[in-house]
């Protein structure tokens, strides 16, 4: 059996299933085993497709690939992934949930995900207050699928759908679903709160027919513009060499901010200069304010790119998790302890 007909196996969303890698480099701070799962991997997941994903005609990659994110080190754990073959979700069940829930896409440039130090981390945190989270494994673009600039989002609505869907199962109010995502994985945040209604593949199950659109929106120090001031990793792995003019306005979210895309809370910091919010963050957000949808904005003096829950500590972003539990409660999505 080989390692896909293993990863459809668990299609129904309750397999245990874990990162099939090599072992993460030696950290003698980090309790990795042998397939590089650690011990506090939630053991629940959903692979979100059956098969082969979209696109996947002719791909054969290898194991997922873990490896430690860049120094300073300052979670326990701290993995970065690529190489994702088969898309899936780990679950995170609040022990008192409040019937919300949020998909997590962590960041990476479109071409590796910080798996615990924006999607792990922010699981946990956000599962104190109730919230049951999905953190995403998404697939990357540059990896050989076709269509590439559409597969973030195709597994981004797959998820969406599979969580509404289920909603019975883990115990969450359908309407209450938001998408949230960090730096590249904000793109994927802004990019299915202005796209949920595109088709970008071909239905395969009935979760197919259900609304993709997120019940609300969280782009943290979101990657949004392909055009000027774009963050140029994350525009050349997802569009490829020499995007077409046609290709960067398509895939610039602020240029197609529709009417009714979801209720947003985007945060950022000003001092950003990987991913610079003129340009980004907050051009999104006078979007979503020109279109009138329903939104927030914070941001910070201080906190650089990437400050997710750890390298927040000791300044005023740490905050971040607080503001945006206040302001899910006066929307409803989010209900108080």
């Amino acid at each position: 059996m080989d390692r896909r007909e293993i990863m459809g196996l668990a299609t129904q969303g309750l397999a245990t299933l874990g990162l099939a890698a090599a072992a993460l480099p030696a950290r003698a701070d980090t309790p990795v085993e042998g397939d590089g799962v650690v011990a506090t991997d939630p053991k629940e997941t959903i692979t979100l497709w059956p098969g082969t994903p979209p696109g996947g005609q002719g791909v054969n990659l290898p194991p997922i690939r873990v490896v430690n994110h860049e120094p300073p080190y300052i979670t326990p754990v701290d993995r970065a992934i690529d190489r994702i073959g088969a898309p899936m979700m780990s679950v995170f069940r609040p022990a008192r949930p409040d019937g919300s829930a949020l998909i997590i896409a962590p960041g990476g440039g479109y071409v590796r995900e910080m798996l615990d130090f924006e999607g792990m981390d922010t699981a946990r945190r956000l599962g104190k207050a109730g919230v049951t989270c999905f953190v995403l494994r998404y697939r990357l673009p540059g990896e050989g699928w076709a269509d590439r600039q559409d597969v973030p989002l195709q597994d981004a609505q797959r998820a969406m759908r599979l969580v509404r869907a289920n909603a019975a199962h883990y115990g969450v109010d359908p309407s209450r679903i938001g998408f949230m995502g960090f730096s590249a994985g904000g793109h994927l945040a802004c990019s299915i709160a202005t796209r949920f209604g595109a088709t970008v593949y071909a239905p395969i199950d009935a979760a197919d027919q259900i609304d993709a659109r997120p019940s609300f929106s969280v782009p943290m120090y979101p990657v949004v513009t392909m055009g000027e001031g774009c963050h140029a990793g994350s525009r050349d792995h997802l569009l490829g060499d020499n995007p077409t003019a046609d290709m960067i306005d398509k895939y610039s979210c602020e240029r197609h901010v529709p009417t009714d895309a979801p209720p947003s809370f985007v945060c950022l910091a000003s001092d950003d200069t990987t991913v610079p919010p003129l340009p980004n963050g907050m051009a999104y957000y006078l979007a979503l304010q020109k279109a009138h949808v329903p939104s927030a904005i914070h941001m910070f003096e201080v906190g650089g790119h990437g400050f997710g829950l750890a390298r927040a500590v000791g300044k005023p972003c740490a905050v971040w998790p607080d503001l945006l539990l206040a302001w899910g409660r006066q929307h409803g999505f989010f209900k108080s302890a």
